[in-house]
């Protein structure tokens, strides 16, 4: 009884431990956004002085830091439901239907989870650019939706294998065509599925800082890790206002998050036949 309570006690320990070394960065961040630059050189582990919103007005207005904030928003949002609409349509039919060409085709899937992108940035950039695409937000889209189908699809593939095919043959006898089984019963079921996927596209799109350094140039169609360069000069560091600036981007992905957590947890415990 005693040795089962102590291996208790030590689980909760090391979750505790744990916890903190993995929070400890983002209080880290969040505090040192209320201190002065010069409070950051001097003490960076010390709790601020004071608690003021001087920087964060101050690095909303001199990095357009809405516009950055627009422009990360419009990417990831676009680019994580094409991914999810693209990847979740071909997962199905993989799933469900028997074709010669259907083990070519998640083959041709899973290339893309073995040849790292990055690594064809010289034939991408000169594709984009035959099309016209370079400093353009599209061509951001479009790198990120062929980056995210191949992990996406896979995932969804396994998915839709698990589930019971009764309820589709239920839904056909009740005059439902294929199209409508995909999104009125198999969509309503992929609550853990789409937000796993959501999950790892959003924080990988939003936090992406090589490829638009290499597709964007002007300064209004920044993102926010490439915004966030100007606060980098040759010879000095705006520390306080980087932590700040890092703060509020973080904020929509803690937001996200929260709610794909609840959703997948819902998706979890929710049955699929009453």
């Amino acid at each position: 009884m005693h040795t089962n309570k102590y291996i208790q006690t030590s689980k909760y320990v090391i979750l505790l431990l744990t916890s903190l070394i993995l929070f400890y960065p983002i209080f880290l961040m969040i505090i040192s956004s209320f201190k002065s630059k010069l409070d950051i050189l001097v003490s960076p582990l010390s709790l601020p002085k004071s608690i003021n919103f001087d920087n964060y007005i101050e690095v909303w207005h001199r990095v357009n830091f809405s516009e950055y904030i627009f422009n990360s928003l419009f990417v990831s949002i676009i680019s994580v439901i094409t991914v999810i609409i693209v990847s979740s349509l071909a997962g199905f039919y993989l799933a469900r239907y028997n074709f010669k060409w259907n083990s070519f085709i998640l083959f041709f899937f899973m290339i893309g989870l073995m040849l790292p992108m990055k690594l064809a940035i010289i034939p991408l950039y000169l594709l984009m650019l035959k099309f016209n695409l370079i400093d353009s937000l599209i061509s951001l889209i479009l790198v990120y939706v062929a980056g995210g189908i191949p992990l996406a699809t896979f995932l969804f593939y396994g998915f839709f294998r698990t589930l019971p095919k009764d309820l589709e043959e239920s839904a056909r006898l009740d005059g439902c065509n294929d199209f409508q089984i995909y999104y009125k019963i198999v969509l309503p079921l992929m609550k853990p599925s789409i937000s796993i996927v959501g999950i790892v596209n959003l924080v990988h799109v939003w936090n992406d800082f090589f490829y638009p350094l290499i597709f964007i140039k002007s300064e209004n169609i920044r993102t926010i890790p490439l915004g966030m360069l100007t606060l980098f000069s040759e010879y000095d560091k705006e520390w306080n206002l980087l932590f700040a600036g890092l703060t509020l981007s973080s904020l929509p992905m803690i937001i996200a998050f929260i709610f794909a957590s609840r959703t997948f947890i819902e998706g979890l415990t929710s049955g699929a036949v009453k």
